[in-house]
């Protein structure tokens, strides 16, 4: 319970509003003193409390339906984050019933609901379905915007359906939506994906023409594509370009120049690039650094690379878990995995969390030097942390515990595998214990126990 305090007023206040005001002074009189009311924060829904403690989407229909069975009112902001928790999880067969009854209830639903479904259809490459829900919007009270065009739009040219998207494209006017400089971003970049930098072009033209402003975002969709075809000085001239129309490079626009740099082996224009975005009042980020320190651990100078940590913390920035990342990957690579480890540690007493890649770098790192006990130990990390390693390295972890005769050890694994219904061949699993042990009677008890 939120309590409001009582707020005395001075009385040196109410003495000066009780004076006698005349007619002659009244407009130059201060009006009277106000008391401001504090904004009461909303009170939280229970149910929303309880649903974002639980990561499981069938337990979270099971809290949806405990609430309703108590009496419990849902409203939209109840049904819209249930059916976040189901696409995210994938639990996809449950969502077009509840839409369903949300149509027939009346509830009406806002845009983003339905540009956030369509987002994780799209991620899921059920590009029909992102189609369906985007006609049928106005059916659930939901008037459809640009925003939702836009992200409809940016489904299809992720999910290689460019002649849907360019048709839809071509329609936006008849379909009623006046296009913005996201929408013709999100054309240029399909054709680029394609290929074709002529069409790209003129789809940026068609912007200007249409009195469209250009983004930085329009500009470094085309200084990417020409970095990645090496013509750096095309891309240095589109820098220039855009400065001279008032667009301020931002610290996407050096990375792509830098990358761009790096992938010709020009490692000092790439760093000088940085100083340069530098004194133009850009201030660098932590994916410029990544840049050139991926282009060092690339070149095999990793304690160069690492050095660029202590360069970053002095200009202020906290490296983030991508960053780290890189000297875990490049050091497992070269068989430095003890060094990995002190980089995963180091992170997290810096309070950067490690996320399931840099898990399972590690697992697969210390499974490449045959140090299976170490793999296993940060596999336990791994799991408490929720996140999970893939086929490969769940085989490679079993085959070498095996290998140790660390069958308790291999068993533990093997159960993480069926909780996640995680399964090797049968054939894979015969040839490990024909391997490891041997041609006799006992191999028929030992599959059947592995395999079961």
């Amino acid at each position: 319970m939120f309590k409001l305090h009582s707020f005395k007023i001075p009385q040196t206040i109410i003495k000066s509003q009780f004076r006698t005001i005349t007619s002659s002074n009244y407009k130059s009189q201060k009006p009277p003193f106000k008391r401001h009311k504090r904004k009461l924060k909303p009170k939280p829904i229970p149910f929303l409390t309880d649903l974002k403690q639980l990561h499981d989407s069938n337990e979270a229909l099971d809290l949806f339906t405990h609430y309703t069975q108590i009496g419990f009112k849902h409203d939209f902001p109840s049904y819209s984050s249930l059916l976040y928790k189901l696409a995210r999880s994938r639990n996809f067969h449950h969502i077009d019933p509840l839409l369903d009854f949300i149509k027939k209830r009346g509830i009406r639903c806002n845009e983003t609901l339905f540009m956030g479904l369509m987002q994780h259809y799209g991620k899921c490459q059920l590009v029909d379905k992102a189609i369906q829900l985007f006609n049928e919007m106005p059916k659930f009270n939901c008037e459809r915007k640009l925003q939702s065009f836009n992200t409809l739009l940016n489904v299809l040219i992720d999910n290689d359906r460019f002649s849907d998207a360019n048709d839809m494209f071509l329609r936006s006017k008849e379909l009623g939506f006046r296009l913005n400089s996201v929408s013709y971003n999100i054309m240029m970049k399909g054709w680029l994906v394609k290929g074709d930098l002529e069409n790209a072009i003129k789809v940026f033209d068609e912007m200007l023409d249409r009195q469209v402003q250009p983004s930085v975002v329009s500009y470094n969709s085309l200084i990417g594509f020409l970095c990645k075809k090496g013509e750096i000085g095309k891309g240095m001239k589109l820098l220039i370009d855009m400065t001279k129309k008032g667009k301020h490079p931002n610290a996407v626009t050096y990375g792509i120049l830098m990358e761009g740099f790096c992938s010709l082996g020009k490692y000092n224009e790439a760093k000088k690039m940085m100083f340069d975005m530098e004194y133009r009042g850009c201030k660098p980020q932590v994916s410029n650094f990544g840049i050139l320190m991926t282009h060092l651990a690339r070149r095999g100078k990793l304690d160069e690379a690492k050095s660029l940590l202590i360069e970053m913390r002095k200009k202020g920035l906290k490296p983030d878990v991508v960053t780290y990342n890189i000297l875990v990957n490049f050091l497992c690579k070269e068989g430095r995995v003890e060094e990995a480890y002190k980089v995963l540690v180091d992170m997290q007493i810096k309070g950067c969390e490690p996320n399931a890649a840099t898990y399972r770098m590690l697992v697969d790192g210390f499974c490449r030097v045959d140090e299976y006990e170490r793999g296993l130990s940060i596999l336990h990390a791994m799991i408490t942390s929720r996140h999970f390693p893939r086929v490969e390295s769940f085989d490679c972890l079993v085959t070498g515990l095996l290998k140790n005769g660390k069958m308790d050890d291999a068993y533990f694994v093997l159960e993480e595998m069926e909780k996640r219904n995680v399964r090797l061949l049968p054939g894979k699993w015969e040839s490990l214990v024909v391997e490891f042990c041997g041609s006799n009677d006992t191999i028929d008890q030992l599959l059947e126990s592995l395999m079961n």
